[in-house]
């Protein structure tokens, strides 16, 4: 488990994180979103004790890093691919890490396979690809066979096998008990991965739920109608206080009131329905909705083509998930 308690972190006059209080809790992926300059990083470098908070604390499993007796045993973080020395090969990268927490060669072999870079284990690291230096550093950071783990963009130039080997990756970490920490600017890969959320913008909280709260509470959630008696329908729904607003294929969006009481007015009133529908904002929409004000650098907003009410584009389709085959790093 992962608290952080009242965190601020001050450099100069800038204030990178500000009173920031959260749990992550064993058993679940979650997901840390914030818009570029939120604060994500630098509140992953305090939990790993690499930055020091004004005030506040973190603590991992109920202490603080620096007073576990074997950090990598009970922590694994990747927070940057690329803190790795260039000259060593991925094995003796990870040889050296283990050495410093009594970790056996065997281990050091098992992660590489785990990761897939057994081929290229005599290899110098310096000369990896991005995605390369991603797999040695979740390598890295499995080395101590942790039950808490922080990755901070683990998907960064990664292929899309790859990154569908890291979504399985960390939910199957997930459900062996552990606490798996991900931040991530990849809405559509987050809502497929994590299913709790902490938000952050300007380095405060915003939002601490589950991925469906967070999506329900988006104003972009509406119910598609389709009927031939639109004027009736529309007429008796807005006599309700229900919001309706015609479609540009002839449906109707209407909000403010649940797709039940639709049904139930259609039907008092002998209105046929062709469909009635719950169009769900996208994870992507209900976050850009949220953080709209705690974005520190932003491009003006276009719209193009029909939507839903609020959303000049409308909700996505839904996704489903394709699970494959994973070897996951044994406890």
């Amino acid at each position: 488990m992962i608290e952080a308690r009242g965190l601020t972190k001050r450099y100069g006059d800038t204030v990178a994180v500000d009173d920031l209080s959260f749990e992550v809790r064993p058993g679940q992926v979650t997901g840390f979103l914030g818009p570029n300059g939120s604060g994500k990083s630098t509140t992953m470098r305090m939990i790993m004790g690499l930055d020091k908070p004004n005030t506040g604390e973190t603590r991992v499993n109920g202490v603080n890093y620096h007073d576990l007796a074997w950090p990598l045993r009970e922590v694994g973080a990747l927070l940057e691919a690329k803190a790795i020395h260039p000259g060593r090969t991925a094995f003796n990268h990870l040889w050296a890490l283990a050495q410093t927490n009594g970790i056996s060669k065997d281990r050091v072999r098992e992660v590489l396979d785990i990761v897939g870079l057994p081929s290229v284990a005599k290899k110098r690291a310096g000369k990896f690809s991005l995605g390369m230096g991603q797999r040695l550093g979740i390598a890295g950071a499995l080395l101590g066979d942790p039950g808490v783990l922080l990755f901070d963009e683990p998907t960064n130039g990664l292929d899309p096998e790859g990154i569908r080997w890291v979504r399985n990756l960390l939910q199957t970490l997930a459900a062996e008990g552990r606490t798996v920490f991900v931040s991530s600017h990849l809405m559509s890969e987050m809502a497929l991965t994590a299913e709790h959320l902490v938000v952050i913008g300007r380095g405060r909280l915003i939002a601490e739920m589950a991925v469906s709260d967070f999506i329900a509470q988006s104003s972009r959630q509406f119910v598609r109608v389709r009927t031939r008696q639109c004027d009736v329908l529309t007429r008796e729904l807005e006599s309700t206080g229900a919001t309706v607003v015609p479609e540009d294929d002839g449906a109707l969006a209407v909000t403010g009131v649940p797709a039940a009481e639709i049904g139930a007015v259609a039907s008092a009133y002998g209105v046929v329905l062709e469909e009635l529908s719950l169009q769900s904002a996208s994870l992507e929409e209900a976050f850009m909705e949220l953080t709209h004000d705690s974005v520190e650098y932003g491009a003006p907003e276009t719209t193009s083509g029909r939507g839903g009410p609020g959303s000049p584009s409308g909700p996505g389709p839904g996704t489903s998930e394709e699970h494959s085959r994973l070897i996951p790093a044994g406890k």
